[in-house]
């Protein structure tokens, strides 16, 4: 009798160490889960499909990453992530040039360019006949009255041997670039392709459209990026390697199976669904777009990035000049 009650104790006492054990390692596994918040630039488009493929197809919890995803107040995603309010970031590097180049630079550094040259370029009414920059004098254009856009549409003009005073510039408050253009509400207005070029294409409008790098290589930048706070990146180097692996992978998902990703992004984020034929196309045309003409997604050409921080700075539209490799790393991408 005391030799079964001893075997018995035993067994107890094994199957509480087990349980205490498990219990130990499940709260192990529990603490490793990391949650970080990215601020996006704008409402969920096919710039991030990235993103949202690694979170639906599990890339950031194979890290124990839990990563959320928010919109950006109206001082933008740069002051939030500076802040510390959120880890990572959607920015450009036009819009980015602010936050660096000042006496007191904000604590962000660019990590990734989301799409590797800049698609975005303008967008008029086939019947006007603007197929170049000087075909624009005379006409209405839409700014949003900032210093670099206005510079880059007056030397883009006037190289072309037109006059940047002869535009009539008009309050940009478009949200609808076509129906714009089909209202006649204005003439030509700056755009993205993957997005208004494409909502074009699908609503069949005729458009003429050129790009800012095809007529000069200083406006080949980097639009969008990712960019992240200084403090944590120094502080969590393996969480924002982690972070930029599994993002990677959904990016390398999105451009390899378009079709696929859309209908991720739209399950992510389903207000997209009505408008599920631009998404497809937009995305059919960004997947080829994430990475052209690299060996690897998000990877930031030094030349490229020089290139137009030195326009920047010789343009004096910095209030600081920019340094050599300001504001940007590669360090973060997986090798």
């Amino acid at each position: 009798m005391r030799t079964i009650t001893h075997k018995w104790l035993i067994l107890l006492f094994s199957l509480s160490l087990i349980v205490m054990l498990s219990g130990c390692q499940s709260k192990q596994s529990k603490s490793k889960n990391r949650t970080v918040t990215v601020v996006l630039d704008w409402t969920p488009n096919t710039n991030h499909t990235g993103m949202y493929v690694a979170k639906q197809k599990g890339y950031y919890k194979k890290y124990h990453l839990n990563v959320k995803f928010m919109q950006p107040p109206k001082d933008g995603a740069e002051q939030l992530v500076a802040s510390g309010k959120a880890e990572f970031g959607v920015s450009a590097q036009d819009t980015f040039a602010g936050a660096i180049a000042r006496k007191d630079p904000l604590p962000i550094t660019t990590i990734a360019g989301i799409i590797q040259h800049n698609t975005s370029g303008i967008m008029s009414r086939k019947a006007d006949g603007i197929t170049s920059p000087k075909k624009m004098m005379g006409k209405r254009y839409s700014t949003w009255d900032l210093p670099i856009e206005q510079a880059t549409i007056k030397q883009v003009v006037n190289d072309d041997h037109g006059n940047y005073k002869k535009l009539k510039l008009i309050p940009n408050n478009i949200t609808d670039e076509v129906a714009a253009l089909k209202s006649k509400q204005t003439d030509d207005i700056w755009v993205f392709y993957g997005w208004a070029g494409q909502n074009a294409k699908v609503k069949n409008f005729p458009i003429n459209y050129f790009s800012f790098r095809s007529l000069n290589k200083v406006f080949d930048y980097y639009t969008p990026t990712l960019i992240g706070n200084n403090s944590f990146l120094k502080n969590n180097l393996q969480v924002a390697k982690d972070f930029m692996k599994a993002t990677t992978k959904g990016y390398d998902y999105a451009s390899n199976h378009p079709h696929q990703s859309a209908d991720i992004l739209m399950d992510q984020v389903p207000e997209l669904k009505s408008n599920r034929k631009l998404v497809y196309a937009s995305q059919t045309y960004l997947s080829k777009q994430y990475a052209l003409g690299s060996k690897q997604w998000g990877k930031i050409s030094a030349t490229r990035w020089n290139g137009f921080y030195t326009w920047l700075n010789k343009n004096n539209l910095v209030s600081v000049k920019l340094k050599k490799d300001q504001g940007f790393t590669n360090k973060y991408l997986p090798k």
